[in-house]
């Protein structure tokens, strides 16, 4: 007998509650999605899960002291908080454009952090 693990798929809105059977390390059986979005889901959440990581970073001289930012696309969820240390250092100047580029490559992930709207300058 195996360990069983819960997760809820968010591949779609049905967000299907999964439960994951797990011997030796190797996932045996997925139950509970109704679609086969569910299993590549179950997969990646179990062996490696990954998030957006969306917060903001300080702006010098902009008409708000903070600009929206987020990771370009998911990086994996134990270095979530290495990169809101590593976003909270910088320091931007306005004006700022959406899609500019934060820091590159964050925590040598191969993936930007960039700012999800304009900021202008006061």
């Amino acid at each position: 007998m195996g360990d069983k693990v819960r997760i809820t798929c968010v591949s779609c809105p049905m967000g299907c509650d999964l439960e994951v059977e797990v011997l030796d390390k190797e996932i045996k059986k997925i139950e509970g999605n109704r679609c086969p979005r569910g299993i590549e889901y179950a997969k990646a959440e179990y062996f490696n899960p990954t998030r957006i990581l969306p917060t903001t970073a300080k702006v010098k001289g902009g008409v708000l002291p903070l600009v929206p930012v987020k990771t370009a696309k998911p990086i994996p969820k134990g270095l979530l908080e290495k990169a809101m240390v590593e976003i909270a250092q910088v320091e931007l100047e306005a004006p700022i454009k959406l899609g500019d580029i934060v820091i590159k490559n964050i925590l040598d992930t191969g993936i930007d952090v960039v700012a999800t709207r304009d900021l202008a300058k006061k």
